[in-house]
């Protein structure tokens, strides 16, 4: 069942809210309703048409057993990403988007064996068994070192079937990476950003922790659609 898009509850979450007007992008134009005082007012109109068109795609993109890769790295919304992308078991980046995460797979993923590794020799106890204390220590800070980069990475199969950005400007680099390898962009784009460079527009303020909220909230369940569809084909093959 498709995710339904309420306009009233994105109103009510502050998503129309857009940056002063002399800081707006003029590719967003289309995007805007009005202006109040002197900053823009979305259209929520074109907020749920970007929806509608991108939540179905993000479904059809975890049927097919890809993964999305959320991106948040602005203060006010790691903390929601993280929490979204954990309880669907997706992969995210919340902290600085280190360069190469799309472009250079094979660094990434030896930093990511190498802490996998560590996590299993502490775990089992072999640290402990081979080093003192104070080594072991270290081994630690090691880990804790590497799951600050790399644990929202650890569990990413190659490259993802999209990648979900909520702040543009902040995570450019996201972004140029995905477009560099063809991997479509959903991102929410407020006033004061280039909607060109995103495949899937969801114009919307990206400040507001409400707003956000409601949209994670919007894209989770798409995801959530798109695991059920794929379990269904899962057991269909057995």
């Amino acid at each position: 069942m498709a995710v339904t898009v309420d306009i009233k509850d994105l109103f009510e979450a502050g998503v129309h809210f857009g940056h002063k007007t002399s800081r707006w992008h003029p590719k967003m134009a289309k995007y805007i309703h009005s202006k109040r005082q002197d900053s823009h007012i979305i259209d929520l109109v074109k907020t749920v048409e970007g929806l509608d068109v991108a939540l179905p795609f993000i479904t059809k993109v975890v049927a097919s057993g890809k993964q999305v890769l959320f991106v948040g790295t602005k203060k006010q919304s790691k903390d929601l990403v993280r929490a979204t992308a954990e309880s669907l078991n997706q992969p995210y980046v919340t902290e600085r988007w280190l360069g190469g995460t799309l472009t250079n797979v094979s660094t990434i993923a030896q930093q990511v064996k190498k802490l996998k590794d560590l996590e299993k020799r502490m775990a089992s106890g072999d640290l402990e068994k081979r080093y003192n204390k104070l080594e072991v220590q270290r081994f630690q800070e090691d880990i804790d070192e590497l799951n600050a980069k790399y644990s929202g990475v650890k569990d990413l199969n190659g490259q993802p079937g999209v990648v979900f950005v909520v702040d543009v400007i902040g995570d450019i680099n996201a972004i140029k990476e995905a477009k560099t390898l063809g991997i479509p962009v959903v991102a929410v784009v407020d006033t004061n950003a280039d909607p060109s460079l995103v495949d899937y527009v969801i114009p919307g303020n990206d400040d507001a922790i409400k707003g956000i909220e409601l949209l994670l909230s919007y894209v989770a369940s798409a995801v959530r659609e798109g695991q059920g569809a794929q379990k269904a084909v899962d057991k269909e093959e057995k």
